[in-house]
């Protein structure tokens, strides 16, 4: 490619990059973009001059080498891999980085409450859900192919650079915490944000689940009983569509006796109680003896053990 080629590309990439919502591109991003370019001799509607229609893993590494000489693009400090910061976009917290990283990720657990506004505790790790490992990989394939279409297998077999899964560390001196969840919970996308969030009732949801990653038991009743009958309505339809058993007895327990709710879809809930020596408030305490018959549940926390039934 001739120099003013080469600086066209570059020209024509930075303006079609600079569209882009987020600010941290991957080099799966980059990649595509490069690609398609070399295809269609053409990028956001700028007809190119470029002598090759098949591009290989050189004219990927040509134009990236050119970007980041000119400064479009610049290296994510603090992060392996090649992850890259693009020209003229704001600095954005860590939190959106890793949405930006890992297309199947959301905020999740403390870091989703504190979104939300119901937590005060102001939690040194960015919490995060993402699919298994084999489960993240077959999502890649997948949105590789509907994003290529019938280029996917050039793409491949030309070298250019495949959808890899993140696992930061630390972003800008935030550490990260990665959950496996193989069922994907529900989560909202911010908007005019490169943020995806776990929605209120998920997250009430998720305090039950694993209340060690939201504070600990105790914080997790605090939240529920200053703000579940603000959201009494997402929260009993989040649980009893997704909620197994022992979730759902949890949820009535402290509804019941914390909140003071009544409800018939919790009165529900009971009915299918099952009883079982392992039936814990706090799923990472002790067991102890004191019970709740109505949900057949220990009572392992000090503060509500004094409300058994």
């Amino acid at each position: 490619m001739t120099l003013t080629g080469k600086l066209r590309l570059v020209k024509a990439l930075a303006n079609e990059l600079a569209r882009l919502p987020q600010p941290v591109i991957t080099s799966y991003q980059l990649g595509r973009l490069i690609f398609n370019a070399y295809i269609a001799n053409s990028i956001g509607g700028e007809n190119l001059t470029l002598k090759k229609n098949i591009p290989d893993k050189k004219q990927y590494n040509d134009a990236l080498n050119a970007m980041l000489d000119a400064g479009v693009l610049s290296k994510v400090s603090g992060l392996s891999g090649n992850f890259f910061k693009v020209l003229g976009k704001p600095d954005v917290s860590p939190d959106e980085i890793i949405c930006s990283i890992d297309p199947f990720c959301y905020i999740s657990y403390l870091s989703a409450m504190e979104y939300h506004g119901i937590t005060d505790r102001l939690p040194r790790t960015i919490f995060v859900s993402s699919p298994p490992p084999l489960d993240w990989r077959a999502h890649a394939n997948e949105l590789m192919r509907k994003d290529l279409k019938e280029q996917y297998a050039l793409y491949i077999e030309k070298g250019f650079p495949q959808l890899t899964r993140p696992r930061p560390k630390k972003i800008a001196g935030k550490l990260i915490e990665f959950k496996s969840n193989s069922h994907m919970g529900a989560y909202k996308n911010v908007q005019g944000r490169a943020l995806r969030v776990a929605t209120i009732g998920r997250t009430f949801l998720d305090m039950l689940r694993d209340p060690e990653l939201c504070g600990g038991i105790q914080h997790v009743t605090d939240v529920y009983k200053e703000y579940a009958k603000q959201y009494l309505r997402l929260i009993i339809d989040e649980i009893d569509m997704h909620g197994n058993g022992i979730e759902k007895a949890r949820a009535g327990y402290i509804l019941e006796t914390q909140v003071g709710i009544t409800d018939p879809k919790v009165d529900a809930w009971q009915k299918t109680v099952q009883r079982g020596g392992s039936r814990k408030l706090d799923p990472g305490a002790e067991y102890s003896s004191f019970f709740s018959e109505r949900w057949a549940l220990s009572l392992n926390v000090p503060s509500v053990n004094s409300n058994a039934d």
